[in-house]
Order: structure tokens, then sequence, then C-alpha cells
């Protein structure tokens, strides 16, 4: 049965500062040709790109009352659902720089400090939304005052519960959520060596990398390798895509992009090659534009049709 309705989850939200330049000066003066500061996190990137699609979105986490106006606006934009927890203090700026070559430097600033009383309001409202939605999308980092470790308690009672939560995340978290029984993990090849503890070069290693998590239970486990393309191992079965080409404007968004299309795809119960394809063509588009979201759902289904899908043994 198809669904709609999807809560994506950003406990560490972000004010992105975005800046286009020829190429970064590293310990000296970098001239920005252009630039935009708005409302972003990987969860508050995932709901975009979903409530594009024409998903019911509700959107929940921790947002700082001093800045939260350009989160408002977005959120009313999108016609999204607004259930986040206000915390004291201002929301981080992070800053990525995309240099001409296409290259984005990402500096990360640390968000706001979430109280024990703040935490209580957030397990309320996840759990009361559980009570109308199958689909959970848990995406990036932790704020102070929340542990790997109650970030997988969780992921874990969503899961004892029944709900389908796509986890991504990085570093401690990521390590800690893997042993909570998360539905789908979608790790970029560098954060699948990081948790593995060696560099991947190819391909078959990040196979090999990925099935010790495959023994953890986790039953969707998608491995992007940006132009490389997509590797999806479900039920012990591997399945490949591969974009053509793409003109790379910005990476920036282009990961959170690849997971809304994995959970609108399977909200909408498509076949394994549509599924697949579907999400890497939302992710290839993504690499193409300046800023977050579906620009032309035309262009994406043209795109579609060139992607290449291939059973792995």
């Amino acid at each position: 049965m198809t669904t709609k309705k999807v809560v994506t989850v950003t406990l560490n939200p972000a004010l992105d500062l975005t800046g286009h330049l020829n190429a970064l000066n590293v310990g000296s003066v970098s001239l920005v040709d252009k630039g935009d500061l708005h409302a972003a996190g990987k969860g508050v990137n995932v709901a975009q790109v979903l409530s594009d699609l024409g998903a019911e979105v509700t959107v929940t986490g921790f947002l700082g009352t001093d800045n939260e106006e350009m989160f408002c606006q977005l959120f009313d934009e999108l016609g999204v659902n607004d259930q986040f927890v206000r915390v004291p203090g201002a929301t981080r700026i992070n800053v990525k720089l995309v240099e001409q070559s296409g290259a984005t430097s990402d500096i990360n600033f640390p968000g706001v400090e979430v109280k024990p009383i703040d935490i209580e309001q957030f397990e309320r409202t996840l759990f009361r939304l559980a009570e109308e939605h199958d689909y959970f999308v848990i995406a990036g980092s932790l704020p102070k005052g929340i542990s790997p470790q109650l970030c997988a308690r969780w992921i874990q009672k969503l899961h004892d519960l029944d709900k389908k939560v796509l986890f991504d995340s990085s570093r401690a978290a990521l390590a800690a959520g893997l042993e909570a029984n998360p539905w789908l993990i979608k790790p970029n090849d560098e954060e699948l060596g990081e948790f593995t503890g060696r560099s991947l070069h190819s391909a078959e290693e990040c196979q090999s990398a990925a099935m010790t998590l495959a023994d953890k239970g986790i039953e969707n486990i998608v491995v992007s390798m940006g132009a490389d393309g997509v590797m999806w191992l479900n039920n012990h079965h591997w399945v490949r895509s591969q974009p053509p080409k793409m003109e790379v404007v910005s990476t920036v968004g282009a990961g959170d992009t690849l997971v809304a299309g994995l959970c609108w795809g399977h909200m909408q119960e498509m076949d394994k090659p549509e599924l697949l394809t579907f999400a890497t063509a939302l992710s290839a588009l993504a690499v193409s534009q300046v800023g977050v979201g579906v620009k032309s759902l035309e262009e994406l289904e043209a795109l579609q049709k060139k992607i290449q899908f291939h059973e792995l043994s």
C-alpha cells in the first residue's frame, strides 16, 4: 500500500552559507563570486526534495529560537508540518565553499546545546508521530546533549514499533546507529571506509565492507560512490546503477537527495530497477544545479531513462 506520509528528523540543523568561487586559497584571501544563506541540515534537505515529489512531510528535531525565521519561511513555502522543538540559542551556520572544479569544502560549526527538558519534549513528539507514520528519515549530525547511544535508542524503539527508519549519519552516530536495526542506511564510500577502518578504492571493496554491515541485520544497505553510481544490498542480493557523466555544479545536498529518492521509491512501492534508477537520477540531477530540490520532473524522467541498471552477483 503506497503512502505519502513521512517524518524527517534533523537533530542538528544549520543555516548553510554557500559561496561559489574560482578556487579556494587556503591560508590566504579567497574572493567569492556569489553566495547565499538558506535553511538546511540533512533532514531538512530530504524534506525539501520529498515535498517537491509530492510527499506529505512532517519535520522535527531541535531548532534555535534566535534565528529560526529562515526555517519557518522554508517550511511555510514547502507546506510541511513543522514539529521542531524550539531550544534557546542560535542554530549553527555551516560554510560551504564550492570551487569552479566542483570541489566543495565544508566548514561545519557546532550546534545548540540540547537540555534534558528539550529531549523529553522531542521524545513525546517523535513517538506521537509514530502513531500515524511508518517512514522516518533520521539524518545528519548530533548536537551537544544528544549522545550517539541516545540516538540509537530512538532508532531501536522505532524499529520495535515496526517503523521503517532510514538513517544517514557518520562517525560515532553512525557506528552506534548501525547496532539499532535501522531499516536503510546510505553511507558513501568514504563513510563506509571510516566505519570499517580502511580506505575503499573500488566497488568490490565497498561491497566487501558493506557485507559486514549486512551481518547486523540491516535490511537495505545503499552505498553511494559519486560519479561511479550507487550499489544497493537487499536480501543478500546486489544491484547497481550508473548515471551518465554529469556536469558538476555543486555536490551540496546530492546525498540527501539520494536518500529522499530512496525513501519516495519505497513509499510508492517501485520495483528495484525503477526505484534505484529513479533515486540515482534524482541525485545526479542534484549535482548539476545550485540548491536542493526537484526543479523539473520532465528532466528527471528523461535522465532516469539514461541510468544503467545492473544485477550483481
